[in-house]
């Protein structure tokens, strides 16, 4: 029930809910499996957060991103099947601080200053790919992005909800065949979180309507960090 809310909240704009649901769904279930549940979840939420904002989104970076994020998934497919669970959160932990720091350092230099470069994406895109295919955790990735293209509050919230809805259909056949992670009993068990998905995105709508575009950066950051903090200790 909670990790369905956390995971609708954070489609529908309260970002960083969804990536300390990550290791709550980790800790019951361990790292691999919890992954494959877990993506039939963000899907479901995924659709909430497109058809609310769909008409906010940048499609001039999602471009960008999208080849990118499938050599990602790709290399995060492969990689998956040679790390524990433990070396998994550690990793997934260092790379949430480390974006988090960049997105820090991002807010003190030039606000004019947009890294709009082709090898920026890439190497974003790659990491969002990864991150998505390893631990369900490229919220963090996209957020450094996202932040670092100066986009208002909605602009935001409706890009990373076209990219995720498209690399997360992406992800499934990897999981199914691949993987194993995703089964008929744990599509089962997947759907009876719909109703608390569809509280939490309903709860992320009302929230984040009170923030303000300045704000909601610095909000964030923030639950970067404490998603970071719950993934690693």
């Amino acid at each position: 029930m909670l990790i369905g809310i956390l995971v609708g909240m954070s489609k529908t704009g309260v970002h960083g809910v969804g990536m300390i649901a990550v290791p709550l769904l980790a800790a019951t279930f361990g790292g691999k499996a919890s992954s494959g549940l877990m993506l039939p979840l963000l899907i479901m939420a995924d659709v909430f957060g497109v058809s609310y904002y769909h008409r906010h989104a940048e499609w001039k970076y999602l471009i960008k991103l999208f080849p990118w994020a499938i050599v990602g998934v790709l290399l995060g497919t492969w990689t998956g099947n040679y790390i524990d669970d433990q070396l998994f959160r550690t990793i997934m932990g260092t790379i949430i601080f480390a974006s988090l720091g960049i997105m820090v350092w991002l807010e003190k230099v030039s606000k004019d200053k947009i890294p709009d470069y082709w090898w920026f994406a890439m190497i974003l895109g790659i990491a969002a790919g990864f991150t998505t295919m390893v631990g369900n955790l490229a919220g963090s990735t996209m957020a450094l992005y996202l932040l670092s293209m100066r986009m208002p509050k909605n602009e935001f919230i409706g890009t990373a909800a076209w990219f995720f809805l498209a690399v997360n259909w992406f992800k499934v056949p990897f999981h199914i065949w691949s993987w194993q992670t995703i089964t008929l009993n744990s599509l089962l068990l997947d759907l009876t979180a719909l109703p608390m998905i569809a509280l939490g995105a309903y709860l992320g709508i009302k929230v984040i309507k009170k923030v303000s575009d300045q704000n909601f950066r610095w909000f964030v950051m923030i639950m970067t960090a404490l998603a970071a903090v719950f993934m690693v200790f």
